[in-house]
């Protein structure tokens, strides 16, 4: 095993920039997969039922590749791949019926399965239809089903895994991409220690060598080139002024994130609620040395360990009776997060147990991104959302109101009078 290999994980797992630190272990990360396989599920139930229409603005799949999209730096403009570009006429799932179900299918027998074998003969299938516009970028859609068995695809991604191994894989094609994934398989087998199973890790890797941030090990038993090399990877090089503010605005966004669950969790304890704080965010710093759940619930009431709980454990807050264990509200913050993952748990809730239930529910987002908030609500995947009576909390109002409501209100009702319908 490569000796320099091994350095230079260890120094990318260590680096607070790197896509180890600032995606892979990132608290939202998890909590994004069922949403985003529930996303997919829509897709497929339209393209199955013929209501999947042949646009891609406002469809189910926009939803949910926007979704990806937004999953932090690797996966940024994983959407540019089925934007339809109508010159070209591609990529041909909108225009051709027939290649629309047979991507379909592929999401179908994806999710379905749970084999390696059942996913790569899935994919072989599709590429056997020579879809024109329709390559490996779908196999970041795969990757949240699978992420063991399938490898997130990008430029960058290539770019890495032909710089440190030599390979010339090209973008675009299937078996490419297959290949690609095979030796990316058998790397994380030879460094399994320093890796994961989950092949986001090995992926970021190659994404962060793609970009250049890291340089590549020197050929073996070259002492004075690796020495030269251990010295520029313990300096890596600085970002570019776009990432390096990008990695900032992603810091400052936990921050915020964090903050208005600790109003929304002193608040609940203050009218007299038991509050559950997200399971992912429990041991987040917060309040001058302690932890974001200090003073709340560790286990989640038997009623909601139902069909959906592993949802609605990551729920970022909720309030619940002290005496009965009843959820009375929850709130998913959206300070720059995908706010269609906040909604889909929001749902998974109202929905545990069975028939909806008619919990108080928050999308809880910065004043400025009222307009997000809505668009996304009023899209047509999610009327049963609007069924519910969500509703919008706007920092400013919950910031204005909180600590006069934590002295003389009572109940959930002077939250709901600063919220807004939609």
């Amino acid at each position: 095993m490569s000796e320099t290999t091994r350095l230079l994980i260890d120094r990318w797992k260590q680096d607070p920039n790197g896509t180890y630190q600032s995606w892979f272990l990132w608290p939202e990360r998890l909590k994004n997969f069922r949403s985003i396989r529930r996303g997919i599920g829509q897709v497929i139930k339209e393209i199955d039922e013929g209501n999947f229409g042949n646009v891609y603005q406002g469809s189910s799949l926009q939803t949910v590749v926007a979704s990806i999209a937004e999953q932090r730096q690797i996966f940024k403009g994983a959407d540019h791949a089925f934007l339809w570009k109508p010159k070209l006429r591609i990529p041909d799932i909108y225009e051709d019926r027939d290649n629309q179900r047979a991507f379909g299918r592929l999401l179908h027998a994806c999710d379905c399965c749970t084999k390696e074998a059942d996913v790569l003969q899935a994919i072989r299938t599709l590429e056997a239809k020579g879809i024109k516009g329709l390559g490996p970028a779908a196999a970041n859609l795969l990757y949240f089903i699978h992420p063991t068995i399938v490898v997130p695809f990008n430029t960058a991604i290539v770019k890495g895994y032909n710089a440190l191994t030599g390979a010339a894989v090209k973008l675009g094609r299937w078996d490419h991409y297959l290949a690609m994934r095979q030796g990316l398989i058998e790397f994380n087998q030879r460094h399994r220690d320093l890796l994961s199973n989950d092949l986001g890790a090995v992926a970021g890797l190659m994404f962060d060598l793609g970009m250049e941030r890291y340089p590549l090990p020197p050929a073996e038993g070259d002492v004075k080139a690796t020495d030269a090399w251990a010295k520029d990877l313990a300096a890596v090089r600085e970002e570019t002024a776009a990432f390096t503010k990008q990695l900032d605005k992603n810091r400052v966004s936990d921050e915020g994130h964090t903050e208005v669950q600790g109003w929304l969790r002193d608040l609940g304890l203050a009218l007299g609620f038991s509050v559950w704080i997200a399971s992912n965010d429990q041991s987040r710093p917060y309040g001058g040395g302690g932890r974001l759940a200090d003073g709340c619930l560790t286990v989640l009431p038997p009623a909601l360990q139902s069909e959906g709980a592993d949802a609605v454990r990551l729920i970022d807050v909720i309030w619940l009776e002290r005496e009965s264990g009843a959820v009375v509200a929850a709130f998913e913050v959206e300070h720059t997060t995908s706010i269609y993952s906040g909604i889909v748990r929001l749902l998974d809730l109202a929905l545990s147990g069975g028939a909806a239930q008619r919990h108080h529910l928050f999308l809880v987002a910065p004043d400025e991104r009222e307009a997000d908030v809505r668009q996304q609500v009023l899209r047509p995947a999610f009327s049963q959302v609007r069924e519910l009576n969500i509703r919008y909390l706007p920092y400013g109002e919950l910031r204005q109101h909180r600590e006069a409501i934590a002295r003389f209100g009572a109940g959930i009702k002077p939250v709901e009078a600063i919220a807004r319908m939609f």
